[in-house]
């Protein structure tokens, strides 16, 4: 099955046209490249309204997937994860952990990420950190589970682990 997805870049400097969104890019190239269909894209600032404004237009857009790339980090202005936490209806710890856990296994500084996840009405949220080679190696750890657990969001299979 087809899945469609949409890509948040959350940054101060990309929202101003003055660094170039390599890491929102490389989202879409990589989702492309394993059959995935773009239907939303934007850059927004690091403001939490902002944040949570362009979640909901993505789910709206009809997403199944939401990533946001940037603000996962210890900066002050860093506030993706508290956006993402004010905006989906069940947490997804899981795939967050997993993230950790396996681009922890390349750089200790992963574990730095405070990135959260989460299902918002009929869209999988996961927030990746900024740099091109981070989304990369997390998107790379995820995709083992996400159709399967894409296709329980969506009602497509039975739930995880059932049996018939």
């Amino acid at each position: 099955m087809a899945f469609t997805f949409a890509v948040i870049t959350c940054s101060d400097k990309g929202s101003k046209g003055e660094r170039e969104d390599l890491s929102g890019k490389e989202i879409i190239n990589l989702l492309q490249a394993h059959g995935f269909s773009n239907v939303y894209y934007k850059i927004v600032p690091d403001e939490k309204e902002k944040i949570k404004q362009a979640l909901i237009e993505a789910a709206n857009a009809g997403a199944n997937l939401i990533l946001t790339t940037g603000g996962t980090g210890f900066y002050k202005r860093d506030v993706t994860p508290e956006a993402t936490l004010e905006v989906i209806q069940k947490q997804t710890p899981g795939i967050s952990e997993l993230i950790r856990y396996e681009t922890g296994k390349i750089n200790k500084r992963s574990y730095l990420s405070r990135g959260v996840s989460g299902i918002y009405e009929n869209s999988l949220i996961i927030n990746l950190p900024g740099s091109p080679k981070a989304v990369k190696e997390c998107i790379e750890a995820v995709l083992p589970v996400l159709e399967h657990g894409l296709n329980i969001l969506l009602e497509n299979e039975r739930e995880c682990g059932k049996t018939e």
